[in-house]
């Protein structure tokens, strides 16, 4: 088992969200994420005073899979989520320290 953790644009959440929920994924943590890369935030304007924005809104995804759906994930989530721009996402692929869940 691996653990994926998928960080994209909120415009492209639903569509890897959907890529997911088609290969049988049953679950799955979505959170708001900030951050930056290579693209170093942008200048905003506010009240007309203008103000630097370090951070960038993303989704950050977060899905459990076996090493089948982690391959074909790995092959399907840049065509959906790529948008041909700095600061697209990325993809963390972990494997799992216990494979099977604990039962309590």
């Amino acid at each position: 088992m691996k653990q994926l953790t998928i960080v994209v644009k909120p415009f492209r959440a639903e569509a890897v969200l959907r890529v997911i929920a088609d290969l049988g994924v049953t679950a799955c943590a979505v959170r708001e994420a900030k951050g930056y890369g290579r693209q170093k935030g942008y200048l905003d304007r506010y009240r007309g005073s203008e103000y630097s924005a370090a951070y960038l809104p993303k989704v950050e995804i977060t899905v459990w899979v076996t090493d089948e759906q982690a391959t074909e994930l790995g092959d399907k989530l840049p065509k959906v989520a790529r948008t041909g721009r700095i600061g697209d996402g990325k993809v963390f692929v972990v494997p799992m320290a216990w494979p099977e869940p604990l039962e309590f």
